[in-house]
């Protein structure tokens, strides 16, 4: 068949918003119950609520949280770690109320019908990381109290599951818990927490305490940790040796303890762990008392392997995945998130005795043929003080369609949130939405993102709006210089601190000539004065203290120099959001209209920090492309 002939941005594509949000699910927080697995499912089709699902071994789904609960914690606002399973009971965090509930469904064939029972009081009380301590019938948690004026409170807690009434504070004083861990035996636990201003990626303690008969601790010590290093994930081996991942040598790397000295596993320029923005991550679990697997990235790229620390041995699988994350093991197998270039997310299991690799759920049920699908290319490219910095560049690609030969793709380059995070290589069809129309995209990973050691997530330190806009900058002019985009039709956009991100770089340079914020930071200072507990001090390295550094705030803020902005901006907003509240996008664009200059400004009544509703992720998507389309004349 030949192929039509088009402009780029004006072909027709397969990939629409419809099939984008068409049984689309987030997968998130496998777990092992004996041999029943279950995983949360967040669906936009159900106003986002998250589900927990429980597969049985005779291959049975099944929805286990009633139509009226949402399991969803919002310790930390970004949660994570909402529920556990124990010997058939689910313990979960409900949305509306916050608090813990217990839910028997052993044995019981439709879960829904069976009315999960509150287990902590009434009260602004949040909870997180739940754990059961079956040794002493109680469950273990963070607790994150806002039941009094000023900063709520952390604390790791237990609650006597049979008189909840029972709490009892386990450690309390540092500002942030998270990643209790009981031993097999039950006879030591280990934890983490840290202090403003850090943030769990810049330094954390790990803490190890014998626990009494009857549930307190005892000889509580710091093991590692401190305020240069970042500690990921500890984990008590089967023998009860500690083991967990620390980047105290640049790369977050695998550690145990072992005769109170603190032992190297496989020193390997590759991250094993990750910035801990929710509860619950894991990258390693242990197959047997000497072997454990583990997934780590390099350049951008997962790989997952079996590990034996005595031996140094690392085996690296032979499978398709290019992102992996939220490793589960059990008897031989492993749960896992896992997803590629042309793979969706999607939550695997993989078999070592049989060798055999099955998907357990797919995030997305639509078959797309791959002519539609741009495949990413690592890039490294030059950027401010001699450096490079990274990315992902996916070219247009539709089998339907070649542009005039004479014509080049508009760009739409890609911020990431965080901006302590990354990018990857995964499937995501909102970029194939863009490039199976004609548009290239860049998504960078700029100084600051994960995946490439400390030295480079520290070179956002103090410079925040400088080095992440420098290559955002820097990456589409490499782009164009190479021939490979039109330089004259270039857009930038981003979510959260992406949104500052592309803010900057707009108010700041003159290389994008359009650009799409979602609730983005305009105003600094605002958002240092105006945030929740987590990231309260977030700015104090990424910025400088506030108020002392107040001047770096304001010169640093698009919000103070929109005198300087000459290209048109589309915003969309949560009304609901409590991370970036609306008035932030609303000052830029009264500043913006008052210019003259395009813009648009779309809000979504019932959303939060992120959208996670059908109907406002289609709307969101197909107004930005409609406003890209109207900036650069495309189709006239």
């Amino acid at each position: 068949m030949s192929l039509s002939v088009a402009p780029y941005g004006s072909w027709q594509s397969a990939i629409t918003t419809d099939l984008i949000i068409k049984g689309a699910v987030g997968l998130a927080s496998p777990a092992w119950d004996g041999d029943d697995i279950y995983w949360i499912e967040g669906r936009p089709s159900e106003g986002g609520r998250n589900v927990i699902v429980r597969l049985t071994p005779k291959g049975d789904r099944i929805d286990c949280t009633p139509a009226a609960f949402n399991a969803r914690t919002r310790v930390h606002e970004y949660g994570g770690g909402s529920y556990t399973v124990s010997e058939g009971t689910v313990y979960f965090s409900n949305f509306a109320d916050g608090r813990i509930y217990r839910q028997a469904i052993a044995s019981v064939a439709q879960p829904t019908e069976i009315v999960p029972e509150p287990i902590t009081p009434e009260g602004n009380f949040r909870y997180a990381d739940l754990l059961i301590d079956t040794r002493r019938g109680r469950l273990i948690c963070v607790r994150e109290d806002h039941s009094q004026p000023g900063e709520p409170v952390n604390t790791l807690i237990s609650l006597n599951l049979n008189n909840p009434e029972d709490i009892q504070i386990l450690a309390t004083g540092a500002d942030f818990y998270a990643s209790p861990n009981l031993s097999q035996d039950g006879s030591r636990l280990c934890w983490i927490c840290w202090y403003h201003p850090n943030m769990p990626w810049d330094g954390t303690e790990l803490w190890v305490a014998e626990v009494t008969e009857n549930g307190t601790l005892d000889q509580q010590q710091r093991v590692a940790g401190g305020v240069q290093e970042s500690i990921f994930q500890p984990q008590w081996s089967p023998d009860g040796t500690l083991y967990f991942v620390s980047d105290r040598a640049n790369w977050w790397n695998l550690y145990r303890v072992r005769d109170q000295k603190i032992e190297p596993l496989f020193p390997l320029p590759a991250e094993f762990g990750l910035p801990q923005w929710v509860f619950g991550m894991s990258t390693f679990g242990f197959i047997s008392q000497r072997r454990l697997c583990c997934a780590y990235t390099q350049n951008g790229i997962w790989s997952l392997a079996t590990l034996d620390p005595e031996t140094q041995q690392l085996r690296s699988f032979d499978v398709s995945y290019t992102y992996i994350s939220s490793v589960k093991v059990h008897n031989n197998s492993i749960l896992m998130l896992a997803s590629s270039a042309t793979e969706p997310t999607a939550l695997v299991q993989l078999d070592l005795n049989a060798g055999e690799m099955n998907v357990v759920r797919s995030s997305t049920e639509i078959d797309l043929d791959p002519g539609y699908l741009s495949v990413p290319e690592p890039i490294e490219f030059p950027t401010e003080n001699g450096q490079s910095a990274y990315g992902f560049f996916y070219p247009p690609q539709n089998k339907d369609y070649v542009a005039p030969d004479t014509e080049k793709p508009p760009l739409l380059v890609k911020s990431h949130g965080g901006p302590t995070a990354a990018t990857s290589s995964s499937l995501n069809l909102k970029i194939q939405y863009w490039t199976s129309r004609g548009f290239a995209v860049l998504d960078v990973n700029y100084g600051g993102s994960t995946g490439y050691g400390r030295e480079y997530r520290q070179r956002l330190q103090g410079n925040w709006g400088i080095v992440d806009v420098a290559d955002c900058v820097n990456g589409a002019k490499f782009l164009a210089a190479q021939g490979l985009v039109d330089g004259d039709r270039m857009a930038i956009a981003g979510g959260s601190a992406g949104g500052y991100t592309t803010l900057c770089a707009l108010t700041f340079h003159d290389v994008f000539k359009a650009g799409a914020s979602y609730y983005g930071v305009s105003d600094l200072e605002a958002l240092a004065t105006d945030t929740h507990k987590f990231e309260s001090r977030y700015l104090d390295g990424l910025i400088a203290p506030y108020p002392e550094g107040r001047d770096l705030y304001i010169a640093r803020s698009p919000i103070h120099h929109s005198d300087r902005l000459n290209c048109p901006i589309i915003f969309f907003q949560g009304l609901q959001d409590k991370v970036v509240p609306p008035n932030q996008a609303e000052k830029m664009v009264q500043v913006l209209q008052a210019k003259g200059l395009t813009v648009e400004y779309v809000t979504f009544a019932d959303e939060q920090h992120g959208f996670r509703k059908a109907d406002n992720i289609k709307t969101a998507l197909e107004d930005e492309f409609q406003f890209y389309i109207r900036v650069f004349g495309i189709g006239n």
